[in-house]
């Protein structure tokens, strides 16, 4: 007796996911239907554009490269979105009688179930419609279709079985949260890519299609493009290339699949030897100083590296302060002083310090009985951040000086982002212990319900009284440039404002240390809250 298809349950079980899904609260039905709405609008208005481009010279330059970025996409969704989809998880099915041969075609049927698969069908729907001339083009335009569609559906599952223990840790939680800063960033990267094109015109992709097209899912557009041109060989060569991927990720997946299934789940038998290991490693301790600064200074930046929403906070400053002054360097339209922008984002991780630790401040709290030890520990978290801001705050100045060729203001712009830096950690290490609020560690959310106001009061009012701080060395470096022989003197503006800065972050500590030991009650009560 033959064992019954599994493909139509895998389908049916999809659907009910999705059913099931939106029948949990109406909030996630609003949001589901919205998303929906709107991807399958932006889907339709794609569709429309890329039709309104055939003809175009450059036309399968767009679709080439638009290709390449869509199987991009579908190649890291499942790593910064791995609840998006409760089937990526294949560990949930290992203790079900399914051979993995069988499991992979019932998988990757139920994957063409949703709006991704949707949005991508009228991608290359429109793409086949923009390049094809003549009905041998639209013939394999019909098949490139379908395989580009499986060749993307294939690669994100073959990534998410690939990574499916990494998906399910922290560190797949990590890059759930860091998804958005990607997101931020390639918003960056294609709004650059759009005005230089805009300057320069569509022929600027020319270049880049010429390669992208032999690579899968673009490749099979660019067999429908060759037919339309008469050159079957080429076309026959990127068709071949695209079924060869095809059958290359089935074979990666169902691989995979079959270990996953079959061997028990390494994450946890070396735990023991992990811990061991964990505890003897004293590298970056036997670099830090001894004692309670040193034992601070490690904790911080072990946060930094280990807790997701810290470390998000980190990458997304780290990235902001380095695009935005090194883009508009690179359009020309930039300054020497948009490198202080680097200074400025990482100077706002100086606020809110004990509201980053959460109920564990307790911890902290029981170890601070007086002014001085919580000098101490405020200073040693102010030494933790100055031990990465300092050197990226001069590379990005350095940097952004390089690409300008400006470099009779890199002294002034150095002087300025240290004077900054300097008013940022004393304004931080007071709001720190005068607004503390509480991060929730589990979402999106940075601020807990009912403290949004604080976080405002705390970041924003504490960014103002640093730019006031900071008005003098602004004053000295105006008067500099405007003065008739101030140029010979605008070196004095490095050593002025990397002093200057000191004297404010130790003012600030001595200043914040005793509220931050006569509120140790309030401040663990507001960050225990979320």
């Amino acid at each position: 007796m033959s064992a019954p298809a599994i493909t139509p349950v895998f389908v049916r079980l999809k659907l009910s996911l999705l059913r099931n899904g939106l029948r949990q609260s109406g909030g996630r039905k609003a949001a589901y239907i919205t998303s929906a709405v709107f991807a399958l609008l932006f889907a339709a208005l794609q569709l429309i554009g890329l039709i309104a481009l055939r003809g175009h010279a450059h036309a399968e330059s767009v679709v080439v490269l638009a290709l390449a970025v869509l199987g991009l996409g579908w190649a890291v969704m499942p790593l910064f979105f791995p609840s998006g989809d409760e089937t990526l998880d294949p560990t949930r099915l290992v203790m079900l009688p399914l051979r993995p041969r069988p499991l992979v075609g019932a998988l990757l049927t139920a994957s063409l179930v949703g709006i991704g698969p949707l949005f991508t069908l009228c991608l290359l729907v429109g793409s086949v419609v923009a390049v094809a001339r003549g009905g041998a083009a639209f013939a394999v335009g019909a098949v490139a279709v379908v395989l580009a569609l499986l060749v993307c559906v294939a690669l994100a599952r073959a990534v998410a079985v690939a990574n499916v223990r990494l998906l399910t840790s922290r560190k797949g939680r990590d890059l759930a949260v860091l998804s958005g800063l990607v997101i931020a960033i390639g918003a960056q990267i294609v709004n650059f890519g759009a005005q230089r094109l805009g300057a320069s015109g569509l022929g600027e992709l020319d270049p880049a299609a010429e390669v992208l097209q032999w690579v899968p899912p673009a490749s099979a557009i660019g067999a429908v493009h060759a037919v339309s041109e008469g050159s079957y060989g080429p076309a026959a060569a990127q068709l071949a290339l695209t079924a060869g991927a095809l059958v290359a990720l089935l074979a990666f997946w169902s691989r995979h699949l079959t270990r996953l299934m079959t061997s028990p789940d390494g994450s946890t038998l070396p735990g023991a030897e992990s811990a061991a290991k964990e505890r003897s490693s004293t590298g970056l301790a036997r670099l830090l100083p001894a004692g309670r600064t040193g034992t601070v200074m490690e904790r911080s930046l072990r946060y930094v590296w280990r807790d997701p929403k810290t470390k998000a906070a980190w990458v997304t400053s780290l990235a902001i302060g380095l695009i935005v002054p090194v883009f508009n360097a690179w359009q020309g339209t930039g300054s020497v002083y948009f490198a202080c922008f680097a200074a400025g984002m990482l100077g706002i991780q100086m606020y809110n310090q004990f509201g980053q630790d959460t109920s564990a401040f307790w911890m902290v709290a029981m170890t601070i009985s007086s002014p001085r030890d919580a000098y101490v520990e405020l200073r040693a978290r102010a030494y933790a951040l100055l031990l990465i801001t300092l050197p990226y705050a001069t590379l990005v100045t350095v940097l952004t000086t390089a690409m300008l060729g400006d470099w009779r203001r890199l002294p002034e712009a150095l002087g300025l982002s240290f004077a900054l830096l300097g008013a940022m950690l004393a304004t931080g290490a007071w709001t720190s212990a005068r607004f503390p609020y509480s991060i929730p560690q589990e979402g999106y959310k940075n601020v807990a319900p009912g403290q949004v106001g604080l976080a405002w009061i705390s970041i924003f009012g504490g960014m103002m009284a640093a730019a006031l701080l900071c008005a003098p060395v602004i004053a000295l470096t105006i008067w500099l440039n405007v003065s008739a022989d101030g140029d010979d003197w605008t070196w004095l503006l490095l050593p002025a404002g990397t002093v200057y800065g000191a004297v404010l972050t130790a003012a600030g500590l001595k200043l914040a240390a005793p509220r931050t030991a006569r509120r140790l009650p309030e401040i663990l009560a507001a960050v225990s809250k979320g």
